[in-house]
């Protein structure tokens, strides 16, 4: 039951509402003034306050600077001048008498879910930021570690940043992290994954057109860039942006402007680039494939990420994080992993990295039908070897060397595994579709063993 406090001097009208209000399930303490509400209660104890605008001795917006809670304010004196005060001041919400009371109690009941989703977030961010100091990025390795400090040292500068990591390591979250501990907090964060936008495409998305510039251009419209004046843009996977579109956010660094396309006038842009990669940058500029000014422009501070099997430490915090997080996600009730799960994962190697081992999570808790998550609902690639080697009496293989670069792991891996692992199994232990299995394939020359399973 929710708890509301209506400051109203008039008897009549204060009755009348709190009548109204506690029919409809509230608790509702009454006061004729803002004095007297203090004298009586601690305004912050309430879930909303009703006060009405003109009150003996101190105004009803007065309530706002003294209370945490949302205010809606009441007044007679309806005016755009008053409301427009009122909300400036900081309250909630503003209705005018007589109002209907239909109209009021969808006004305290939106009020209410408002101000719970607000108290809920801010307690969720405090929990994340107790626990996890950047972003609820997780881990307690000495890589991560020097992640951490390198963000801290760089996130309240201008500088661009560019992350480097292999898919799935968390590039994302730390180019937030960089924005949030920024002077731009509170201006836009624009995030654009540079592959995920078709190359005919991609300069209209980043920096707009105006009406005409080419076939389907409608109308004028704003872009990516321009949304992220004031704030900060990330640029996901840099390395996939055209030449063409690398030139104009090279100017857009350099001088601070854009240009629409079809457009003869140049804005002022206001952003901090925050750019990421999983490819060699220096190699692409040097083979002409990246553009060298521009690597030099962006590569003013570098964050490397780790992947996973770099970070062995932080495997159980990481798995615990993720299986709480997923819980919640799907509704579920809470669930724990048992050590040999949690070793399993350990000996597991990750070429997905984080993503991966979400992803493995989420598809055990679905599977889970206990309050505990066993290895074989992990589905890792060496519990199924072991599995294998057990029914047939021989010994276990062991897996790929962790040291090994990312396309020699894959080598090495399926190699080892495809003659007693489906092209379902082989592809969900990599972390990657059955399409993009046979790609590599045909890419490695490794050429599907003569056996007919699928």
């Amino acid at each position: 039951m929710a708890d509301l406090l209506l400051i109203e001097d008039e008897s009549v009208i204060r009755k009348a509402l709190e009548r109204l209000l506690s029919r409809h399930g509230y608790s509702v303490h009454q006061a004729d003034s803002l004095e007297q509400a203090q004298d009586r209660w601690n305004l912050d104890a309430f879930d909303l306050i009703l006060a009405d605008m003109r009150l003996p001795g101190e105004p009803g917006t007065e309530a706002i600077e003294r209370t945490t809670a949302p205010v809606i304010i009441m007044t007679s004196y309806a005016s755009v001048q008053s409301a427009v005060e009122a909300m400036r001041q900081g309250a909630a919400d503003y209705i005018a008498k007589p109002f209907d009371h239909d109209e009021l109690l969808l006004l305290v009941e939106r009020t209410l879910k408002e101000g719970r989703l607000q108290r809920q977030n801010a307690a969720l961010k405090a929990h994340v930021e107790r626990d996890y100091p950047v972003t609820g990025i997780v881990g307690n390795c000495e890589a991560m570690r020097a992640v951490f400090e390198r963000i801290r040292k760089v996130a309240p500068t201008d500088t661009s940043v560019l992350i480097l990591g292999e898919s799935g390591t968390g590039k994302e979250l730390v180019a937030r992290a960089l924005h949030e501990q920024s002077e731009r907090h509170e201006g836009p964060l624009v995030a654009v994954n540079c592959a995920a936008i078709p190359d005919g495409l991609i300069e209209a998305e980043l920096f707009g057109h105006e009406r005409g510039a080419f076939t389907g251009a409608v109308g004028a419209r704003a872009g990516l860039v321009e949304s992220a004046d004031g704030g900060t843009l990330f640029l996901d996977e840099i390395g996939e942006l055209p030449q063409q579109a690398q030139g104009r956010l090279l100017r857009v660094l350099q001088e601070g402007e854009i240009r629409r396309i079809g457009s003869t006038q140049a804005r002022r842009v206001n952003i901090r680039l925050v750019a990421a990669t999983h490819r060699d940058l220096k190699s692409l500029a040097g083979a002409g494939e990246f553009r060298e000014d521009l690597f030099f422009r962006i590569n003013v501070m570098e964050i490397r990420l780790p992947p996973v099997r770099e970070r062995a430490p932080d495997i159980p915090e990481l798995a615990r994080f993720l299986l709480e997080k997923t819980c919640q996600r799907l509704n579920r009730a809470p669930l724990e992993l048992s050590q040999a799960a949690i070793d399993a994962m350990g000996a597991y190697s990750w070429p997905g990295n984080v993503r991966e081992m979400e992803n493995t999570i989420e598809r055990a808790v679905i599977l889970s039908e206990g309050n505990t998550i066993s290895p074989d609902m992990l589905g890792l690639p060496a519990a199924e070897s072991a599995a294998a080697g057990s029914e047939s009496g021989a010994t276990a293989e062991t897996g790929p060397r962790q040291d090994l670069s990312l396309e020699d792991y894959f080598r090495q891996y399926v190699l080892t595994h495809q003659d007693h692992m489906t092209e379902t199994a082989l592809a969900r232990g990599l972390g990657i579709s059955r399409k993009a299995l046979w790609e590599k394939r045909q890419r490695h020359g490794i050429p599907r063993p003569g056996s007919n399973r699928a």
